[in-house]
């Protein structure tokens, strides 16, 4: 009788293991099987890139030869599966970011670098314009060795340019975890600029300025 109970003992424990387990959240990072499929599938690369709100760097990258898709998200941070609203309280350690699916036979992780010192101003900490918060931080995170390298480098030579009359204090960190926005948050512009007013008078003028400078650069 003894032996029987424990057996039944012993397979109760496995089930709740078993349920436990499913239930568990899975930790996400920088080697997810998604960026693996897209690296070894198609040949495309990833780079994950916080200069602001993500709506209007969002719409300065989707429109450039080569990118195939550009994602609003989080990342940065210790909570997994952050919501926006816990990104505005600032207490997630996350950053708005845009993660940016391209060709690097038509457009490199170099270009991308350099447009993103372009796009935003990468001397203010945790804050873009009246956007404050570390949310808003200039932020590189970047994907493997290579891209560490591209972005130091980058870096260096955007100091010495003379294009700043500040040093730059944009993080350059590995890609620790990445969480998409809510649906809501994506493709943002292009399906609201014309009705919020935050788009109208701050992004639209920056995507305006930006898209004139770079024309040579836009899909046709």
């Amino acid at each position: 009788m003894r032996k029987i109970t424990a057996i039944i003992h012993f397979c109760l424990i496995l089930i709740v293991s078993s349920a436990c387990s499913q239930n568990t959240p899975k930790v996400s990072n920088n080697k997810t099987k998604e960026e693996k499929n897209i690296k070894n599938m198609e040949g495309l690369e990833i780079a994950t890139l916080g200069a602001g709100c993500f709506w209007c760097v969002e719409a300065l990258y989707q429109d450039l030869k080569g990118v195939v898709k550009v994602e609003s998200g989080y990342s940065g941070g210790a909570v997994e599966n952050p919501t926006y609203k816990q990104i505005c309280d600032g207490n997630t350690g996350h950053a708005e970011v845009i993660r940016v699916i391209f060709d690097p036979k038509v457009i490199n992780y170099d270009l991308i670098i350099e447009l993103f010192w372009a796009a935003h101003d990468p001397t203010t900490l945790n804050r873009q314009g009246n956007d404050v918060g570390t949310q808003y931080r200039s932020a590189i995170f970047y994907h493997d060795d290579k891209q560490k390298e591209i972005a130091l480098k980058s870096k260096e030579t955007a100091n010495k340019s003379g294009a700043f009359s500040k040093p730059i204090v944009t993080e350059i960190s590995p890609l620790i975890n990445y969480w998409p926005a809510e649906d809501y948050h994506q493709d943002y512009f292009n399906l609201n600029g014309d009705k919020n007013p935050y788009c109208s008078s701050v992004v639209a003028p920056k995507v305006s300025k930006f898209r004139k400078k770079y024309a040579h650069l836009l899909k046709e």
